[in-house]
């Protein structure tokens, strides 16, 4: 049975060539466009009263619908102006190992299925390994982001560290400013919310050693079972750095698991210039790294290492009579034996043809970018009457607010998410607030390295224009 007729692969194949065409204009002119725009409430009712339809459409008529009513109303995060959460650049060659992997639907759960995925996976993962400074029997996996990564590596270490007895007395530790997606892996793993102990950061953002040593020996006091101590490099909020040294210490000292959740942050391990901010993350267990953040990766692509993999395969491995035909051999690699997914799609194989192209070295160059950026939007604000530098640049993050005198903490909070809107109703740039010391706060996070010096700048005296006018109607 042919489902797809001769005419339609002509008329997909002609749709096809000119989409490559206009997807390379698209990112050439990509800085002439709004960061963001919204589907209007036509659009929307059109896309939900479509419907499934029972014939099929011709199928022109979807691609064009799809290109305007869908692709055409997004956030751009790849906008070399969309300095919101932590935005996405795209490399074009990640785009086209995309299409091509695809394309040829490559099944990475095993090297039987996909030898040539497989092998190229074991090398990113070991050049992964070897920039953190695991040892070379270090391992680990692709997965599809940075929560499913923190998930993996934190059931492996439940099942390292904890018995089925003791899971009811576990205990793991984080910080105020760890992502949520920690918490949200503990809750499926089994973990009660009053088994996660939040300790409290510094003023830099950072956990606090005195205390998370404080509330390991009153657990171990109680009765309880610690078992994880999550650390950071790269917190969302301010791109702070848990001080990963002493907090390797004390999980050596205590027999802990010590994970890293270095979602953006641990691609800083490329740069030759600041690799250094992360010593210390060679003592965990295991660090969670998303591609599709700071390194120019389609989204889909991230990585958890590990130590030891012997610790993955204890806690995902299984070996059903249908998957008897495909066990590894000598120097091969099952990676449906190290994670959660049978059936996953080959994720290196972007990564892989994006470093091919580019080389580390200029990777290296587009993190540095990202702090200089972040640099010139601290040193252009400290040059303004009544900005507020809440966190100075770290990890191309800055966090700041509009605080002139006599307005109270609820105003001055009101005030700087108008300032937000406003900015983001403009289209030229995207910058959103977040909420440190419980005050509302801009935040600017620069990964792109397309954007110039000339667009963090414009960005600042547009934030300021913003911040006056909404002053001025307040006045008013």
């Amino acid at each position: 049975m042919d489902l797809i007729r001769k005419e339609q692969k002509r008329e997909m194949g002609e749709l096809m060539k000119g989409f490559v065409d206009s997807t390379l204009d698209f990112y050439e002119n990509m800085g002439t466009q709004n960061v963001a725009r919204e589907a209007d409430d036509e659009t929307i009712h059109r896309l939900k009263s479509r419907g499934i339809p029972a014939k099929g459409r011709p199928v022109k008529e979807v691609f064009e619908e799809m290109e305007r009513d869908v692709y055409a109303n997004q956030s751009l995060v790849q906008h070399p102006r969309c300095f919101a959460c932590v935005p996405s650049p795209v490399s074009l060659f990640s785009w086209m190992g995309d299409i091509m992997t695809n394309a040829y639907d490559p099944h990475a759960g095993s090297w039987l299925n996909a030898s040539g995925a497989g092998c190229i996976e074991q090398e990113t993962i070991r050049w992964m390994c070897g920039l953190a400074g695991y040892p070379e029997t270090a391992g680990g996996l692709f997965v599809s982001g940075g929560s499913m990564a923190n998930l993996t590596a934190l059931t492996a270490a439940r099942d390292a560290k904890l018995t089925y007895a003791d899971r009811e007395l576990g205990v793991a530790y984080v910080s105020d400013q760890t992502h949520s997606s920690v918490a949200k892996g503990l809750h499926i793993i089994g973990f009660r919310p009053d088994q996660v102990r939040s300790i409290p950061s510094d003023s830099a953002f950072r956990m606090k050693i005195p205390e998370l040593r404080a509330a390991i020996e009153a657990d171990l006091r109680a009765g309880k079972k610690p078992f994880a101590v999550i650390a950071t490099a790269g917190t969302t909020n301010t791109g702070s750095i848990d001080p990963l040294e002493e907090i390797a210490g004390i999980c050596e000292n205590f027999s802990l698991w010590m994970h890293v959740d270095g979602a953006y942050g641990a691609s800083v391990l490329v740069s030759n210039t600041h690799r250094g901010l992360l010593k210390g993350v060679e003592r965990s267990d295991s660090l969670s790294w998303d591609a599709h953040k700071w390194l120019m990766q389609t989204y889909g692509c991230s990585a958890v290492l590990v130590r030891d993999p012997r610790y993955l395969a204890r806690t995902f491995a299984v070996h059903p009579e249908y998957l008897k035909d495909a066990s590894a051999g000598e120097g091969e690699a099952n990676f449906w034996d190290l994670g959660p997914e049978l059936t996953r799609p080959a994720r290196s194989l972007k990564l892989w043809i994006t470093l091919q192209i580019m080389g580390s070295d200029a990777m290296s160059d587009m993190i540095d970018h990202g702090y200089k950026l972040a640099e010139t939007a601290e040193k252009a604000l400290r040059r303004l009457p009544d900005w507020e530098i809440i966190s100075p640049a770290a990890q191309a993050v800055i966090n700041f607010r509009y605080a002139p005198a006599g307005l109270s903490d609820r105003a001055l909070d009101e005030l700087n998410q108008k300032i937000s809107r406003e900015l983001c109703a403009g289209g030229f740039a995207q910058v959103l607030t977040t909420e440190l010391n419980g005050k509302k706060v801009l935040r600017i996070c620069a990964l792109n390295p397309a954007t110039t010096r000339e667009d963090m700048l414009e960005t600042v005296k547009l934030l300021d224009d913003c911040a006056r006018e909404a002053v001025g109607r307040m006045s008013a």
